[in-house]
């Protein structure tokens, strides 16, 4: 830097002088964003959720799509020494009887993954039919099939929600308790019915036996969406940062169609959820996606000039090394504009909601659902394992 400056006090140009004034200006910018946008670390937030899909779920689920991005955008804000952990989510189903009995009525709909896309669009295709619900199953499969970390440290969580019983089935939901602590993983229950009959029917000793959390929610109760006034801007910047997205290679149009038909999933819900979704696309670090999009797997380390020439997006086809190399470098940065500027509205929507929030629990409103459980229990275990909650501030 000092050498520049230096070199700016000798010129005698104003051509020249212009010239290091832009570079300094570009080296101003994206340090900004280097310093606001912490990398993923090796620390990792892990988390199973376990849905009962028979018949009398389906206003589960609904919270459960309405809420996903308010729990990533929670987890989003942990850092463990600084540093943004990775994220990695799985999805199950069980209860269902368009599931093989053989499998105990069950099945992983995805495994540990960072593309969020995907779990969104997993999640909405979710359907359900009546069946036999056998927690002690499906937490047994989790704990058996994923590659749960062996960091002590790390923060695992299994989220469990369904009505009946805790303990039908062959596998004993005792034995499953004591895998789980071998892992350090924590079984939190949501028990859809009134408190008192979860702990009846084993729901609170399914969680507390290994040192997990137990909730009770309404599944019938109607989502409470809190709207702003900055929704409707924050939503405009979301079209124009899906705009710097380029898929390239054999997925890359795939990815990039379903990036908007989630997009469209959210919507459908409430203004609010896809809020809470282009919220979540803002954050460097949280939604990742170079295994399609070029800007992305350029940032990650890849050579754009050692791709196939087919397998680039149009607007990088027919281009020279050097002009390849500009345009995704003035890509990146009007992502990274859109990001910022997502960022920013994004304080100024959560101080009006926590107002507003405020106002409601005066009024005797509760909001009481799927996505504030898991919330609580996050931010609970997180603490305890060493992770700090930074505050709120635009990426």
């Amino acid at each position: 830097m000092n050498q520049i400056l230096s070199s700016l006090y000798r010129c005698k140009t104003a051509a020249m002088k212009n010239l290091i004034l832009s570079s300094l200006s570009i080296l101003f910018f994206t340090s900004t964003f280097a310093q606001i946008a912490p990398p993923p670390s090796d620390k990792k937030v892990q988390v199973a959720i376990l849905f009962d899909t028979s018949n009398s779920m389906d206003n589960l689920i609904d919270q459960a799509k309405a809420r996903i991005w308010s729990i990533v955008n929670e987890i989003s804000e942990l850092r463990y020494e600084g540093e943004l952990p990775t994220m990695e989510f799985s999805l199950y189903e069980y209860g269902n009887d368009g599931l093989a009995e053989a499998d105990n009525y069950l099945r992983q709909v995805l495994d540990f993954s960072t593309d969020l896309d995907d779990l969104s669009q997993k999640m909405f295709a979710l359907t359900t039919n009546g069946g036999s619900e056998y927690c002690g199953a499906v937490i047994q499969k989790a704990l058996d099939d994923l590659d749960w970390s062996n960091d002590q440290t790390d923060l695992k969580m299994i989220y469990i929600a369904g009505n009946e019983e805790f303990n039908q089935g062959k596998i004993e939901y005792k034995k499953v308790c004591s895998n789980a602590r071998s892992k350090s993983v924590y079984i939190n229950s949501i028990f859809c019915g009134s408190y008192d009959e979860g702990v009846e029917l084993h729901w609170f000793d399914g969680a507390d036996c290994s040192g997990g959390d137990y909730f009770n929610i309404d599944a019938d109760k109607e989502l409470v969406h809190i709207a702003t006034p900055y929704d409707k801007e924050i939503q405009h910047y979301n079209d124009s940062l899906n705009s710097t997205y380029y898929g390239f290679g054999a997925q890359g149009l795939r990815k990039k169609e379903m990036q908007v038909s989630e997009d469209s999933n959210a919507g459908r819900m409430d203004m609010s959820v896809a809020t809470e979704r282009s919220i979540s696309k803002s954050k460097k670090g949280v939604y990742r996606n170079s295994s399609w999009d070029l800007v992305d797997a350029v940032e990650d380390g890849k050579d754009i000039n050692k791709i196939d020439e087919e397998d680039l997006p149009e607007e990088f086809k027919n281009k020279t090394d050097e002009e390849k190399t500009a345009l995704i470098e003035e890509k990146k940065l009007e992502r990274e504009r859109f990001q910022k500027k997502i960022g920013e509205l994004a304080v100024e929507r959560e101080n009006f909601i926590i107002e507003e929030k405020k106002k409601q629990a005066e009024e005797g409103v509760e909001i009481d659902d799927f996505g504030s459980s898991v919330n609580l229990s996050i931010e609970k275990r997180a603490k305890a394992n060493g992770f700090v909650k930074e505050a709120n501030t635009p990426e």
